[in-house]
């Protein structure tokens, strides 16, 4: 399925320079940079993450100098981590506080009033609780006797990377993909976004499998169990404390600055944890490219950056075609049937026809905004940098057509559930 572009040339009303563009993007100037960001900051982002991203532009700057130096990024636990983790045990000491507060009321005041704060110091703590990571209940899970190639590819990533494999893969509607571990034996998970496998070359997959696999052995502490479990609980509480935004009465006014000291108190511990394993993850995060372009080639990590950026589109061609499947049904897909693998061909027909002058334009906004996945990631155009620093890799793991047909067909039945549930709810946004 082919996509049409639509060329449209015009003198620069900045600086007069010819600008030459496709009419479905911005039409920029690459001379001086008029209307290279027309949007400006995402206004959505709230104060927090804000500054959480501010955070994280300052320390991907600083490790990247480190990258472009020649300085050894070795994954290691330094001691900012490992204070991290203690103040990780406080705040889950804090839940573990509260819930027994709760227990103690209930059995002293059993009949009477006082089991009334107990069951309500019972409740609030019931979120903040830590669990262990599940395996989802609304996605495709595969496992090795239902994708023998897929989890051969795989376990040949990880024995270059120096790690073992996955124990199952989740498939997603996102354009993002990641790993963790699970259940009390920590069982490990590949979270694989279709869409985002789809735009993918085959090579660039090999790389997206070494960056990801990369993460269980380069010392990214966000993976902790215990450290992740109080992010949550912290954001939990972030949540209790937020104000009114409009307040309509006076007992309101007085609430909302009630509840500023806690609130207050929140964000510092949050930001606090920020500063203490941000250089560790980022540093994660550079060793995982640096292990994608050793797996895939430094050719297919940089074209995953370059994916990154350009991930907002392929989220509004699946957002597209769900509107599109609202208002005429499924069979207003070709042939008059419910066939989900149009919706598929449209995407890649979409990503496949950006042009070049996009992703240039999205690399200066990145530079310009400090774009990242989210506040946990250096700047994409940061990591894309460090990658094309020093000498071009060749890929170490490589495929080829057959193997790429028999994951393909491991991937069928997933593909088309997948395609299905963004067709009837549309696709799920990256945090």
């Amino acid at each position: 399925m082919s996509v049409g572009t639509q060329e449209r040339t015009q003198p620069c009303p900045q600086c007069g320079a010819e600008i030459r563009g496709d009419e479905r993007f911005t039409v920029w100037c690459a001379a001086c940079d008029w209307n290279v960001d027309p949007a400006g900051p995402r206004k959505e982002l709230g104060r927090l993450e804000r500054m959480r991203r501010a955070l994280a532009r300052r320390h991907g700057e600083k490790l990247l100098a480190e990258v472009v130096s020649g300085e050894a990024l070795r994954a290691r636990r330094d001691t900012p981590a490992l204070l991290a983790v203690v103040i990780a045990l406080a705040v889950h000491g804090v839940t573990v506080a509260l819930a027994a507060g709760g227990i103690w009321f209930i059995v002293r005041g059993w009949g009477g009033w006082p089991m009334l704060p107990g069951l309500l110091l019972l409740l609030l703590t019931w979120p903040l609780r830590p669990r262990l990571p599940r395996l989802p209940d609304n996605a495709p899970v595969l496992y090795r006797a239902d994708a023998p190639a897929l989890f051969a590819l795989i376990d040949e990533v990880a024995d270059v990377v120096g790690t073992r494999g996955v124990d199952a893969v989740v498939v997603d509607d996102m354009v993002n993909a990641g790993v963790l571990t699970y259940g009390l034996r920590g069982r490990r998970l590949l979270i694989l976004g279709l869409p985002y496998w789809e735009i993918l070359t085959p090579q660039q997959r090999v790389a997206l499998l070494g960056h990801e696999l990369g993460h269980y052995c380069n010392g990214d502490v966000r993976h902790h169990l215990v450290l992740g479990s109080a992010y949550t609980s912290l954001m939990t509480w972030w949540h209790y404390f937020a104000p009114s935004e409009d307040p309509a009465s006076a007992m309101e006014v007085i609430v909302n600055l009630l509840l500023a000291v806690p609130r207050s108190l929140v964000t510092g511990v949050l930001l606090l944890l920020d500063r203490l394993t941000l250089r560790a993850s980022q540093r994660a995060e550079y060793l995982a490219d640096r292990i994608a372009a050793h797996v895939g080639s430094t050719e297919a990590a940089v074209g995953l950056m370059d994916g990154a950026l350009v991930a907002d589109s392929a989220e509004g061609v699946l957002l597209r075609e769900a509107n599109r499947a609202a208002l005429t049904g499924p069979r207003g897909y070709r042939g008059g049937e419910d066939r989900t693998d149009e919706l598929w061909e449209r995407l890649t027909a979409h990503m496949a026809s950006i042009p070049e002058s996009e992703y240039e334009r999205q690399r200066r906004v990145g530079a310009l905004r400090g774009h990242s996945v989210d506040a946990t990631h250096p700047p994409t155009h940061l990591r894309r940098a460090g990658l094309l620093t020093g000498d071009s890799l060749p890929a170490a793991v490589t495929t080829n057509d057959d193997r790429d047909r028999h994951i393909a067909t491991e991937l069928a039945e997933a593909r088309r559930l997948t395609g299905q549930r963004i067709i009837r709810d549309g696709p799920s946004h990256r945090a």
